[in-house]
């Protein structure tokens, strides 16, 4: 509630104790409190930029958050989406994130939406939250949160992450830029790599969840400034923040004047990814058991596509480090068809993505291989758990 009747909302006894360094500040004051205990906001993912966003919300005295996720906490998630534990480890994130937050906070209403935003169910989730905060890492889904918010008329606190950089905004809010306004169309499938394939410091969430937990706040305090018409770049290995000015878009298909979006969409779709992706008809597959077997037979060239440094985390004995890079530059194509002349070709990267990319640039050089399905955590999972999963 962004404009609520301060009058009809009181602070318990225990709340002015635990807000009392908001209230001596007259930015924020009795009145302020009011304000974000009145408000309520929806978490659009509970990973990295939901888990420093969503603590610091419920530290700060939101009234009611919403906490948005189909999945579950893994080992892999510890090393920065810090609102999760090792004990919950295999279950649902939104209820790990919602018993971490009423620990934190017990005057809170805690929300949980254990699925997935679609374009069937955003609308109805988002109608009864008064701002949405997008901490996801996809852009199907930040099309979707974008497209929902503008059509519900709701500001959009924005975030992203990938290896060391991040940036933050505020879309859709006091007549500013939505996200479509800064990117018309999305990135081809793939051209972007996920933080699975490219990593990210642990840290860096944590300094863009925060950022996007501060904006919320002053949102709903009122009178303040805030991020819109701003896109903050934060550089976390040179520290250093840098600010580029956004402008809307006359012509954008969903916040101009003459919007040709009025509903929401397929965003897998618009996006490029197929509902139901296949392999291409020459991609062979084959399992990390029969690749077991291939190789005590012999006769065969196993190539791992990923990066050195990945090599060095764990590696399938008897394997070819050529990386995927290498290969889209031509600079190991001719190391692989040399490889070849030794055996049958096998390809295997973390999880079986860029090992399949890696064949189809092969393939069109006239090297035929098969993909290892599940790659090297395949390996790990079902035939030798000494390799290590990363």
């Amino acid at each position: 509630m962004l404009n609520p009747d301060l009058d009809s909302i009181q602070l318990l006894p225990e709340e002015y104790e635990r807000y009392s360094r908001h209230l001596i500040l007259p930015e924020v004051g009795l009145a302020g409190q009011k304000r974000l205990k009145a408000a309520s906001v929806l978490c659009v993912g509970t990973g990295g930029l939901g888990s420093p966003l969503a603590l610091y919300l419920a530290a700060a005295g939101i009234g009611r958050i919403g906490l948005v996720d189909f999945d579950v906490v893994d080992a892999s998630n510890l090393q920065r989406q810090i609102i999760h534990g090792t004990s919950w480890i295999g279950k649902p994130k939104v209820a790990s994130a919602q018993h971490r937050l009423l620990e934190l906070n017990p005057f809170l209403q805690v929300d949980i939406h254990e699925t997935a935003l679609t374009s069937e169910n955003a609308l109805t989730i988002a109608q009864d939250y008064d701002l949405i905060i997008d901490g996801t890492d996809n852009f199907p889904t930040r099309y979707l949160v974008n497209d929902t918010c503008v059509l519900l008329g709701k500001p959009n606190v924005y975030g992203s992450i990938f290896r060391f950089e991040g940036q933050a905004t505020v879309f859709n809010h006091q007549e500013g830029p939505c996200y479509r306004c800064l990117y018309p169309e999305p990135p081809p499938p793939g051209l972007v790599p996920s933080c699975a394939e490219g990593g990210v410091l642990g840290i860096l969430p944590g300094v863009i969840g925060v950022i996007q937990a501060t904006e919320a706040v002053k949102i709903i305090l009122g009178d303040a400034p805030t991020l819109s018409g701003r896109l903050l770049l934060y550089d976390a290995w040179a520290m250093k923040f840098r600010e580029l000015k956004l402008r809307k878009n006359p012509e954008c298909p969903i916040c101009g004047p003459n919007p040709t979006i009025t509903a929401l969409i397929d965003y897998q779709e618009f996006c490029g990814i197929p509902a139901q992706p296949e392999a291409p008809p020459t991609l062979q597959e084959g399992t990390v058991q029969e690749l077991q077997q291939r190789l005590q037979q012999g006769n065969i060239v196993l190539i791992d596509v990923r990066n050195p440094h990945e090599y060095e985390i764990a590696h399938i004995p008897g394997s070819t480090l050529v990386p995927l890079g290498d290969i889209e530059q031509g600079l190991g194509i001719e190391n692989v068809r040399e490889l070849a002349q030794n055996g049958e070709v096998w390809v295997h990267c973390k999880s079986g993505m860029r090992s399949s990319k890696a064949l189809q640039l092969l393939a069109e050089k006239g090297i035929q291989g098969t993909n290892v399905k599940g790659g090297i955590l395949a390996w790990s999972d079902q035939i030798d758990p000494t390799v290590p999963r990363y």
